[in-house]
C-alpha cells in the first residue's frame, strides 16, 4: 500500500523500530542506520538468541535494511545527509537536540529535503521543562500514572509486563506518519512530528482519565477489575482462573440463570450495573463461590453458550498453540541465516496481504547495496570509506 515510500530509519531499541517496522508490513523501504560499533543496542539484549542475534531485536526489525554509518565520521555524516536528501520520511529517536552536532536535525535535513516528514520520538517531548531527561519506558509508566493504576488494590504500584509506553508511542508515530504523507501528497509540504512516550502514555489512560478529570477523584488499583464495570475481572474456578467481563444487566440476567441464582439478578443492590459498582464487595464473593464448584473450561463453555464474555488465561504456549490464533496465522515463519525464525506477524488484515516478510537483518547487511544504489558508489570507493571507519560492511553470508 505504501511501495515507493522511502524511511530512513535513526532509531533504536523499541518504539521507532516499532513505528517503521509497521510502515514496512505496509510496503515502505526502511533503510535502518546504525553505528558499526554495535549498532542498534537491542542486538545484545539476549538471552534468547538466534544463531547470535537477539529475540528483542528481531521483534520489530523485519523487512528492513541495514547501513552501517559512523556518525562521528565527517564522510559518514555525509552519506546520512545524503541519503536524507532522497527520503520520504526520517524517523529518529535521539536525544533533543542530539542530531544538531551531526548536522541531521530537522532544520538541517529540512534544508536540503524541504518536503522530508521527520518524526522525533523522545521521553518528554521536543519541548517543556523535562525535554532533556532521558525517556524509559518503566520511568515513563509511572510518571504518566500508569502504575498507580495497576496492581492490587492493598498491593504497590505494579508496571506492565511488556514496555507498553515504547508500544504505544510506536503505534502513535506510525498513525501520525500516514497522515503527514496524507498531507505530502495533497499540499506537498513536510512535517516535524514529536511524539513522546510521556503524552502518549497519558493518552492511553483514556477513561481512567477521563473518570479523574470529570469527577476530581484520583483512581484506586483495581487489580484486575474494572473501574466502572462489575462483574468485570478474574474469578477462580475449581481448578484454575478465568476471566468474565459483564458489559450490560441483559447479560448480567443470563449470567445469573447459569448460575441458578437468579434471585440475585433481583436483588436491588444487583438490578444495574451502577448498583453492581456499588456494591461489588458484597456481589463478588457470591460469584466466586458459584463458580469455585465447577472448573475452568466448563464455565468457558456455558457462559460462552450464553455469550456472556468469558476468556481463559493462557500462557504463552498456550496463547500460540490455540487453534483461533493459528487460523489468525499470527506467527510468520521465516528462512534466516540457515534455520526457521518464527516471528509475530503483522495484526493488519486487508483484501491484500501486507507485503511478504524479510528477516531482521544483520548489521551492515544491505550497506554496499545501498550506498551503490542511492549514491552511485563502486565497491573500491566503498572499501575505501569500510577502512576509514566512516561504514561497515557485513561479510558474514546470509542464508538463502
Amino acid at each position: 500500500m505504501l511501495e515507493g515510500v522511502l524511511v530512513l530509519d535513526l532509531s533504536r531499541v523499541l518504539a521507532g523500530p516499532l513505528a517503521t517496522m509497521i510502515l514496512s508490513d505496509l510496503g515502505t523501504r526502511v533503510i535502518k542506520v546504525e553505528h558499526p560499533g554495535g549498532g542498534d543496542e537491542t542486538r545484545g539484549w539476549g538471552p534468547p538468541w538466534f544463531h547470535g542475534e537477539s529475540a528483542y531485536y528481531l521483534c520489530v526489525n523485519r523487512n528492513k535494511e541495514s547501513v552501517a554509518l559512523n556518525l562521528d565520521h565527517p564522510k559518514g555524516r555525509e552519506i546520512a545527509l545524503a541519503l536524507a536528501r532522497r527520503a520520504h520520511v526520517l524517523v529518529e529517536n535521539f536525544k533533543v537536540g542530539g542530531l544538531a552536532k551531526y548536522g541531521l536535525d530537522y532544520p538541517s535535513v529540512k534544508r536540503v529535503n524541504p518536503s522530508i516528514i521527520y518524526c522525533s520520538i523522545t521521553g518528554y517531548g521536543q519541548d517543556g521543562p523535562y525535554r532533556d531527561r532521558a525517556g524509559y519506558d518503566f520511568i515513563i509508566q509511572g510518571m504518566s500514572g500508569l502504575m498507580s493504576i495497576t496492581g492490587e488494590a492493598q498491593g504497590p504500584p505494579v508496571k506492565v509486563g511488556v514496555a507498553i509506553t515504547d508500544v504505544i508511542a510506536g503505534l502513535y508515530a506510525a498513525t501520525a506518519i500516514l497522515a503527514a504523507l496524507h498531507k505530502k501528497k495533497a499540499r506537498g509540504e513536510g512535517e516535524h512530528i514529536d511524539i513522546s512516550l510521556l503524552d502518549t502514555a497519558i493518552s492511553a489512560l483514556v477513561n481512567v482519565a477521563s473518570n479523574y478529570l470529570v469527577s476530581g477523584d484520583p483512581p484506586k488499583r483495581y487489580g484486575n477489575a474494572h473501574p466502572n464495570i462489575v462483574p468485570y475481572e478474574t474469578f477462580r474456578a475449581s481448578d484454575g482462573f478465568f476471566n468474565l467481563g459483564v458489559g450490560n444487566d441483559h447479560q448480567f440476567q443470563r449470567l445469573c440463570r447459569v448460575l441458578g441464582m437468579e434471585e440475585v439478578a433481583q436483588d436491588p443492590r444487583f438490578s444495574t450495573n451502577a448498583k453492581r459498582v456499588e456494591h461489588r464487595e458484597e456481589l463478588v464473593p457470591l460469584l466466586n463461590q458459584a463458580f469455585s464448584r465447577k472448573p475452568v473450561n466448563h464455565w468457558l463453555e456455558v457462559l460462552s453458550r450464553e455469550k456472556i464474555p468469558c476468556g481463559p488465561i493462557y500462557t504463552l504456549p498456550q496463547v500460540f498453540s490455540d487453534p483461533h490464533v493459528r487460523a489468525r496465522g499470527m506467527v510468520w515463519e521465516l528462512p534466516h541465516l540457515g534455520d526457521v525464525l518464527k516471528l509475530v506477524a503483522s495484526p493488519l488484515k486487508f483484501q491484500e496481504e501486507v507485503r511478504t516478510p524479510s528477516p531482521p537483518p544483520l548489521l551492515g547487511e544491505h550497506t554496499g547495496k545501498v550506498l551503490k544504489e542511492f549514491l552511485g558508489m563502486g565497491d573500491g570507493e566503498i572499501e575505501a570509506l569500510a577502512r576509514e571507519g566512516a561504514v561497515a560492511i557485513n561479510q558474514k553470508e546470509v542464508a538463502p
